[in-house]
């Protein structure tokens, strides 16, 4: 099964420069969960929660810093997470586009 969670969109604390440190700004997050269904499913609701709360509680410098603590804590939390996608979207960061960084995570389980 693969789970999608799109444009999950909230304002969190998210940068090294300065004016990011004190102001939230938005960002978008993107999911793409691969996992085997048998009678278990994954909640969506939850992961949806897990990231919004992660995200706002520990005030990241950098994305990849957040990607890279998602994806162990959300393997830790939903265990039977094969593959996990994230892209982290800071769209208001520069005048003329969005910016994103994205990872894609292979569990052995």
């Amino acid at each position: 099964m693969k789970i999608h969670i799109e444009n999950l969109t909230f304002t969190c604390i998210i940068g090294i420069l300065e004016f990011e440190r004190n102001n939230a700004q938005e960002v978008i997050i993107n999911v793409e969960i691969k996992y085997a269904y048998d009678d278990e499913f994954i909640n969506y609701a939850e992961v949806a929660d897990f990231i919004r709360a992660a995200m706002i509680h520990q005030k990241f410098l950098l994305i990849e810093d957040a990607l890279q603590y998602l994806s162990v804590q959300l393997k830790n939390k939903f265990s039977k997470i094969n593959t996990l996608y994230l892209k982290i979207t800071k769209p208001s960061i520069l005048p003329d586009c969005m910016v994103s960084v994205s990872d894609t995570t292979h569990f052995n389980s």
